[in-house]
């Protein structure tokens, strides 16, 4: 890849649009402004690779303000600080794992309820969203 590409090729390069990049230059994840080639800005390498960082860092849950934390690291010296950025992050996947267990479990009761209910009666499902439930 070329050292000097426009924002539409580094943004096609890292799978996002234009606008992504634009917003992450507003909060000031990644730089405002490529150097100036004539009426165009181009950015190079060390931006693509920030950008690939943010996307990499979302795939993995972390927020934007999370990612901005991240990215202030220093890959030398801050492993620890990274180490316990990312056992936060597992914690909070872990709480909205046993969210979803929850909500699975509560469906999986409501379509046994659903199966084992005859009409005329009402649908268990449907009455429990409609906030008539027993």
């Amino acid at each position: 890849m070329s050292s000097e590409i426009t924002i539409g090729t580094l943004a096609r390069s890292a799978g996002v649009g234009v606008e992504t990049v634009r917003y992450y230059q507003r909060r000031g994840l990644l730089a405002t402004a490529g150097t100036k080639k004539g009426a165009f800005r181009v950015y190079g390498d060390p931006e693509l690779a920030r950008l690939r960082f943010i996307r990499r860092a979302q795939t993995l849950g972390f927020k934007l303000d999370e990612i901005a934390s991240l990215l202030a690291l220093d890959e030398e010296t801050d492993r620890e600080t990274a180490r316990a950025l990312a056992r936060a992050k597992i914690a909070d996947v872990e709480e909205r794992i046993r969210q979803l267990q929850s909500v699975h479990s509560a469906l999986q009761e409501l379509v046994s309820c659903c199966e084992h209910t005859e009409a005329p009666a009402p649908c268990p499902i449907l009455r429990t969203l409609g906030g008539e439930a027993d």
